[in-house]
């Protein structure tokens, strides 16, 4: 039986041969890997050597981040874009340098964003807004329905469509990321292949880390039960140690106006490449903007902004 980075191998190799005539293959959009083989793997951040292939380590983003929303509403109900019941929501996965600075748009030549932000780079660059076809079309293109489906479910927007927020992830984030960078993936692969394999990539990571609801309740502290509610606030340590509890590190997470719980970001090394390492969970490097002192709240959403959903062979 193959394990997963083996099948990469021969994928990448071509070793497990052509397919039968008449038989469709679906485009690869797989990186190539090969020449990872000759490199010593080290975990993102903490190698003491420089990394020579920057295909197989992110680098310099090596402190990367899966980030999730708890949103209350979409703002697009009418139209259908509705948050999944039971869950947060996929924000991106993001390139923190190993300093936890960042940086953001690094290739020009891939911006899919439709309303950057920010609009003006630090160095006074500024990023132009896409007017093409959506990101969608190019996940489509490789005939990744899946994805879509998984994306249009767990990854949403708010008061813009979800390719929008798609889009801006990759733009913002992906292209900052060194195993995303298209020499990476040889000559043969078709455009926008590593767009289809960031997306890939982000559902990974959120795999490992499916903030439900009822994994907070049953999973994490059951006396308290920490659940959505618009009458019982927690303290930002219940919420901190719940989590710790599941994950073993303290994740960074996001209140607005610093009493109301809306975002958590799961900080990580990766062992190999972005798309198909090993992510080793660290503490946070960030300070929550939740207060330490004022009640938090995690509110229900709001009435018509949820729909039911059943797991797909994603989960």
């Amino acid at each position: 039986m193959y394990g997963p980075l083996t099948i990469l191998f021969f994928l990448a190799s071509g070793a497990l041969g052509a397919p039968e005539s008449g038989i469709y293959q679906l485009p690869s959009t797989v990186p190539s890997i090969l020449s990872c083989a000759k490199q010593t793997p080290t975990y993102s951040c903490e190698n003491t050597t420089v990394i020579e292939n920057t295909c197989c380590t992110p680098t310099p983003g090596g402190l990367v981040l899966q980030t999730q929303f708890w949103s209350t509403y979409t703002g697009l109900e009418k139209k259908g874009q509705k948050l999944p019941a039971g869950s947060w929501t996929i924000h991106g996965l993001w390139p923190d340098n190993c300093d936890g600075s960042y940086e953001q748009y690094c290739d020009l030549s891939r911006q899919y964003d439709p309303a950057p932000s920010p609009a003006t780079l630090p160095d006074g660059t500024k990023v132009p807004a896409w007017a093409g076809p959506g990101v969608d079309t190019f996940v489509k293109k490789f005939g990744r329905d899946d994805q879509l489906a998984f994306m249009h479910t767990y990854w949403i927007n708010q008061n813009a469509p979800n390719v929008d927020l798609w889009a801006h992830e990759f733009s913002k984030h992906a292209t900052c990321t060194s195993t995303f960078d298209v020499a990476c993936y040889g000559e043969d692969v078709e455009e926008h292949a590593e767009v289809v394999d960031f997306f890939d990539a982000t559902i990974r990571a959120f795999h490992q880390y499916p903030l439900s609801i009822y994994w907070l309740q049953a999973n994490l502290n059951r006396r308290s039960g920490i659940v959505p509610s618009n009458t019982t606030s927690y303290t930002l340590d219940q919420i901190q140690t719940a989590i710790v509890m599941q994950t073993g590190a303290i994740p960074y997470l996001g209140c607005k106006n610093a009493t109301i719980l809306s975002e958590v970001w799961y900080f990580s090394h990766v062992y190999g490449t972005e798309q198909y390492g090993t992510y080793k969970t660290l503490d946070s490097t960030a300070k929550s903007s939740c207060s330490t002192t004022e009640p938090i709240w995690y509110y229900q959403r709001s009435s018509g902004s949820e729909r039911e959903v059943r797991k797909s062979g994603w989960w």
